[in-house]
């Protein structure tokens, strides 16, 4: 909340320290630009200093090009723009305050898709909605939590067939329950990384906070994580088509029963779907697979293979660990100004193509006439 003494000091008096960080938002920020925004609020309450205290709190991070803010509500981007605008261009290759996002999610647009499964192990695609009207996880209220959760729970008791499941609270979760989703690894922690513990979202755990799954184990919604809802559709093996055919018809299914109960998902045409870190804005999508190339990731242009065909490594343990075996986390690098097809092609193609250039160099052919110019 806000402290209603910091008005008897000068924005200067105020300004961070922001001379050893290295994320975007102490890039972006000015002395300038702090003064005009440090006494702004949106309708919520929430002011600039909460949106940048995970910035100022951690510096940079050793692998990665951290955002260091974060939304509080829908409305901080348009009331916080000027610092928010600049760091969404500088995380999304200069994306423009008059640039308009695309939507696509009709998998039909979709081309190929089932990969050689002697490569890839797994198949993934997951996003994040918010919804409208309620402020988002680094600021809502006990209250706001938990309306979030009956709202979303709600919904997914609607959905039918292959998409029918259970929701399980984290809050007085059984031990046997409990057991099953870390069997599963379904469960998630209580937040402990400081970028997000510094932006608030780890307050009152597990209120309000749960896992639903289907009973396929194939979709998968986080309630009140990083945002209200995380949504995952995986499975087993190098079928990406049909992984993206059950996240679109998820998505699609629980909007529809949200709509119907009088709620939405933010959005607008210039973000896309708006959610609590700038990064996820426009889809919030992150479609991998988990794939086997030795060879491939030896090669020396490795690295640059991937940076110009828009895809990112990651260990199979997420962000910050090592592949073990030669296999990597593959996925798509951009978020905003592209569609949801055209995200999940980027990466279709991309490990097409790195599954080529792994058959090549297993046969100890030459793979340059491969490597994108």
């Amino acid at each position: 909340m806000a402290n209603l003494n910091q008005k008897k000091y000068k924005a200067e008096d105020d300004y961070p320290d922001l001379s050893k960080h290295n994320n975007h938002m102490s890039k972006c920020m000015t002395p300038e630009i702090y003064a005009k925004l440090r006494d702004k609020i949106t309708p919520s309450g929430y002011k600039l200093d909460q949106a940048m205290q995970t910035g100022v709190d951690n510096p940079g991070h050793p692998f990665i090009m951290t955002v260091g803010m974060v939304a509080g509500d829908e409305e901080c981007y348009d009331v916080f723009a000027d610092i928010f605008d600049p760091v969404i261009s500088a995380r999304h290759n200069g994306y423009k305050k008059t640039d308009k996002h695309k939507t696509d999610l009709n998998p039909a647009n979709l081309k190929g898709g089932n990969f050689d499964e002697k490569y890839v192990l797994s198949s993934r695609v997951r996003t994040g909605r918010s919804i409208r009207g309620y402020t988002l996880p680094p600021f809502n209220t006990r209250g706001e939590r938990r309306a979030v959760e009956k709202i979303v729970v709600k919904a997914l008791n609607g959905l039918k067939d292959d998409l029918k499941g259970k929701y399980y609270p984290l809050m007085g979760m059984t031990d046997a329950d409990q057991e099953k989703l870390i069997a599963d690894h379904f469960l998630f922690d209580k937040p402990v990384s400081p970028l997000l513990t510094a932006s608030g979202m780890a307050r009152d755990w597990p209120d309000a906070r749960g896992i639903w799954h289907n009973d396929n184990k194939t979709f998968l919604i986080w309630i009140n994580e990083e945002d209200h809802t995380r949504v995952i559709s995986m499975q087993k093996g190098g079928n990406m088509r049909e992984v993206f055919e059950r996240f679109c018809k998820g998505l699609n299914e629980v909007e529809k029963l949200m709509k119907a109960d009088g709620h939405d998902f933010m959005w607008n045409e210039h973000l896309g779907f708006v959610l609590t870190c700038p990064s996820n804005l426009g889809t919030g999508l992150r479609g991998g697979v988990h794939v086997k190339i030795p060879h491939v990731s030896k090669h020396p242009k490795f690295d640059d293979v991937l940076t110009k065909m828009k895809l990112q490594k990651r260990g199979t343990g997420g962000v910050d660990t090592a592949a073990e075996g030669g296999i990597f986390d593959i996925s798509n690098a951009d978020r905003l100004g592209s569609s949801e097809v055209q995200q999940v092609q980027c990466v279709i193609d991309g490990v097409n193509l790195l599954i080529e250039m792994e058959k090549r160099l297993e046969a100890g052919k030459a793979i340059d006439d491969l490597i994108p110019k």
